[in-house]
């Protein structure tokens, strides 16, 4: 069979009706809730979430052959995460912050899809098309224990005459953690997947993920914490101070294994997740690119392709550079995704995409500012909320530096005790 290197038709018909979200409803807001740091925009999470519910889910968690009605009588090859690339993509391009407060499951679905069972799939995933917007989130971070997941202090003990987990502990930076939590008024019952071990002295094989249903008596969100980007979506510090939660809520095996099975199963969240965000990370470049190449059109700068490198001005230079580095992020998450689809461990590629687009997305936005100066430096355009809203991509979701180590691990044949 031949191979095609054309985006399948649910994706290009998914970005054309995206598009006219980020320009119409996203970009004029978004220097309105830069400002106004965690006002809930409501207008767009209720039209999203009527429109994703159109379109046959809202849930992280993709369908194989994508979200179209007609999608099993086409025979085509699964797409499901290569379809939430390109849609996240595209809203990224709109507006990032707003594109978190995107309804549905993110990060807490997904971890409920790659480590829960069948039962818990259906139960926790199904809500996410109800009538009311819903959220989930992940809570792993903690203040001494950023990336190494195996200092996590959290610790959940099991009651066995209520047959009950009780869990004590405090998480930090949970996007999404406020609006998948709390219970406005607007908002379905959401949950929040929370890290914690069952056995601190099993290290990382006790690791167990738990799914916390929002409104948990003992779970309080402490704090919402000022950031230099992706103002409009809330990150929580959430206390859990004796929550109980049902013995079902277990995301995985409740007794240690010594296969480290639970653990890794809750990690394979991350292969999956990690392209996303660098998908919300080329999304974001391009808008910054796509606007200087607009000025520069505005001011008769043309860009001249297909001449040697030697005779273009420092501009077409940079300008040539950006949209190589583009479209080689670009192509590293169609990768990872593609492999996520046909069920191929992408562990490697995964955190590839990831540290290109965190690099290229930075890297993009600075150059922008530079070449734009005072006006990409003032707060008439966007492009300095762009460059703010850039850095995160390589923080968030396994830093940089933690996805260059897990890059090499795989390379390199090293475990994590061996390469550090």
């Amino acid at each position: 069979m031949p191979i095609e290197f054309e985006a399948p038709k649910p994706i290009t018909n998914a970005q054309f009706v995206l598009k006219t979200v980020a320009e119409e409803m996203m970009r004029p807001k978004s220097r309105y809730f830069d400002e106004h740091e965690h006002e809930i925009p409501w207008d767009y999470i209720e039209f999203m979430h009527s429109a994703m519910k159109a379109m046959g889910g809202s849930s992280l968690a993709p369908k194989e052959n994508g979200n179209g009605k007609d999608a099993e009588k086409e025979k085509r090859p699964p797409i499901g995460y290569q379809l939430i690339a390109a849609q996240l993509e595209a809203l990224s391009w709109g507006d990032v912050g707003m594109y978190h407060c995107l309804p549905g499951g993110g990060l807490g679905a997904a971890a409920v899809h790659s480590a829960g069972t069948a039962d818990q799939r259906v139960k926790f995933l199904s809500r996410f098309n109800g009538d009311k917007p819903t959220f989930a989130a992940m809570c792993i971070t903690e203040a001494g224990a950023g990336s190494d997941n195996s200092a996590i202090r959290t610790r959940a003990v099991l009651d066995e005459k209520t047959n009950e987990w009780v869990i004590n502990g405090e998480k930090i930076f949970v996007t999404g953690g406020d609006k998948s939590f709390t219970e406005y008024e607007k908002l379905g019952r959401g949950f929040i997947v929370v890290w914690a071990s069952i056995d601190p002295s099993a290290k990382r094989a006790g690791m167990r993920a738990f799914v916390v249903e929002g409104g948990t008596k003992g779970v309080e969100v402490v704090k919402l914490e000022k950031k230099m980007g992706i103002r409009v979506s809330d990150t929580a510090a959430i206390s859990l101070v004796d929550a109980r939660v049902p013995f079902e809520n277990i995301l995985g095996s409740p007794t240690v294994e010594k296969n480290m099975a639970g653990f890794k199963k809750a990690m394979a969240t991350f292969d999956a997740t990690r392209p996303l965000v660098a998908a919300t990370g080329v999304g974001v470049a391009r808008a910054a690119l796509d606007f200087l190449k607009e000025k520069l059109a505005e001011n008769g700068v043309k860009i001249r392709y297909g001449i040697p490198r030697q005779k273009l001005s420092s501009i077409e230079r940079d300008v040539i550079d950006m949209e190589i580095m583009l479209k080689s992020a670009w192509l590293m998450v169609i990768k990872a995704t593609w492999m996520a689809d046909n069920k191929k461990p992408n562990a490697l590629e995964a955190s590839m995409s990831k540290v290109k687009a965190g690099d290229v997305c930075t890297k993009i936005t600075q150059k922008v500012v530079e070449i734009l100066g005072p006006l990409g430096y003032s707060r008439e355009f966007l492009a300095e909320k762009w460059m703010r809203d850039a850095k995160i991509t390589d923080i968030y979701e396994g830093t940089g530096q933690i996805n260059r180590l897990v890059v090499a691990r795989q390379i390199l044949g090293y475990s994590g005790a061996e390469l550090r």
